[in-house]
């Protein structure tokens, strides 16, 4: 009976109730896709740590991360490894020379890590073997160039070995790409110009470009005038064991591109041993082994094994050598029901005025439930139910409506491209597909239901307080 009325009531001014439950509709939809963007942001985020960059779990010396010291080593390595690899949870495991040095070229230098790998190995380990630069060569493919080196895309451009000239051949791919002749016509000055970073292109462009043709058409001027020099050589200095001054020349056997613009930046990858050779390192040592699990889940019972097993090495789970991102993953559903939250209290306050109106329209309506019977917990129920009604409507409809758009783009994703080196620096990728658990709708669920509960409080104490004999001479 109650229930009914409360429904029916809900339709009695068809207009204003539907203005409230488009307001929650909208401000549901607008909170929810916007938290699936950011779940999609951080899963991704989270997925590229585990398949490019630290795995699940790393083991080194107990001083090594305070100093990465090359004599602070694991020692009878193999046997690690083989004991390790028997653990059902384990999917794979290899290990890894770790030295701090310099990148140089003949116009510029940068500090570094040089990793030593096994090719192998590491391919079985990470997908950064599936992550190179298309035209930049191969990852550690020929054999007979033992000098060959691995490096990031943004590492690349800082030495200068990718450089930006606008030639015959890209005008005419820009043209087939779509670029307005008007614009063609703007570059065509720098034809046979080679400059040696990205920031000297971007400037001349801007020289002949509007802010909208940048903004527009800037993104693929750049990736389409981008040269790389093949095979270009680089010196990699750093000191060995015995704190000697030592190094190597590399050539570029290809260049891996990911959306972590520092990891890029700061990591080469080279042949194991032809690192252990230039340092000097004992055979069967390594400063790190690295543990792939088939399971995430299963990182803190393998830990609590290892750290028991290897009492004299420092054994990490993720979440201790990526403490930001165990942080954001921790705090992730608390972080979104918080900021559902608000945008429910702010949703309140429009369905509160509009419980109040309806008491003051009713007045007269109240005084004779009142004065036929109905007590003060019915008088209550009927318009706390109203108020629950308007906004979980309101509440559904923006629910429905965000996941279907997040269905359509967590297939296509959203491109975020003209942010895409704050992202980068971020670590993230510039193009986001979003995704959010079915668990996370019920947790909105119940915070409609709250608020919708929490809205009638006021004007249910306002009707409360109604006399029924005054009400009812109320016209």
């Amino acid at each position: 009976m109650i229930t009914k009325t409360a429904w029916k009531n809900v339709w009695r001014n068809r207009i204003r109730s539907l203005v409230v439950i488009a307001s929650v509709a909208i401000g549901i939809f607008a909170g929810v896709f916007a938290v699936g963007v950011m779940n999609g942001a951080i899963d991704q985020r989270a997925d590229e740590i585990f398949e490019n960059e630290i795995a699940h779990i790393q083991i080194t010396h107990k001083d090594f991360r305070s100093n990465n010291d090359l004599v602070c080593n694991i020692e009878d390595v193999s046997s690690k490894i083989d004991r390790i690899r028997e653990m059902e949870e384990v999917e794979t495991v290899c290990d890894r020379l770790f030295v701090v040095g310099m990148a140089n070229t003949a116009r510029k230098s940068t500090g570094v890590n040089i990793l030593g790998v096994d090719p192998s190995e590491e391919k079985k380990m990470f997908g950064l073997h599936e992550e190179l630069e298309p035209g930049t060569g191969d990852y550690f493919g020929d054999p007979d160039r033992e000098e060959l080196a691995y490096v990031g895309f943004d590492l690349a451009k800082n030495l200068n070995i990718i450089r930006y000239e606008i030639t015959d051949d890209v005008s005419a791919e820009l043209k087939d790409a779509g670029l307005p002749q008007e614009i063609l016509d703007g570059i065509k000055e720098f034809t046979g110009e080679r400059f040696e970073n990205e920031r000297s292109f971007k400037k001349a462009m801007r020289s002949v470009l509007t802010e909208d043709q940048e903004r527009e058409y800037g993104i693929l001027i750049l990736e389409t005038s981008r040269t790389f020099r093949e095979r270009a050589r680089f010196i990699l200095t750093f000191v060995d064991i015995n704190n000697h001054q030592t190094g190597g020349v590399f050539r570029v056997g290809g260049i891996y591109n990911i959306s972590n613009s520092m990891y890029e930046s700061t990591n080469v990858f080279v042949r194991d041993h032809v690192l252990r050779d230039l340092v000097e390192l004992p055979e069967n040592t390594a400063h790190k082994i690295i543990i792939r699990l088939k399971d995430v889940d299963d990182t803190k019972p393998v830990l609590r094994k290892l750290r028991t097993d290897y009492p004299d090495l420092e054994v990490l789970g993720w979440k201790e050598i990526q403490p930001d991102m165990a942080l954001m993953t921790d705090m992730a559903e608390a972080m979104y029901g918080f900021f559902m939250a608000l945008i429910l209290a702010a949703l309140a306050f429009g369905i509160v005025n509009t419980m109040l109106m309806v008491v003051l329209e009713r007045t007269k309506e109240l005084g004779m439930l009142t004065a036929i019977g109905m007590n003060r917990k019915k008088v209550f129920r009927m318009i706390m139910t109203e108020s629950v009604f308007l906004s979980l409507t309101g509440g559904l409809v923006g629910m429905l409506i965000s996941w279907i758009i997040i269905k359509i783009t967590s297939v296509r994703g959203i491109n975020f491209g003209s942010m895409q080196e704050g992202f980068e620096a971020m670590g993230f990728s510039p193009h986001i597909y979003p995704d959010i658990g079915i668990d996370f709708f019920f947790i909105v669920t119940i915070l409609i239901i709250l608020t919708g509960v929490l809205s009638s409080v006021y004007p249910a104490i306002k009707a409360l307080k109604l006399d029924p004999a005054e009400a009812l001479r109320t016209e």
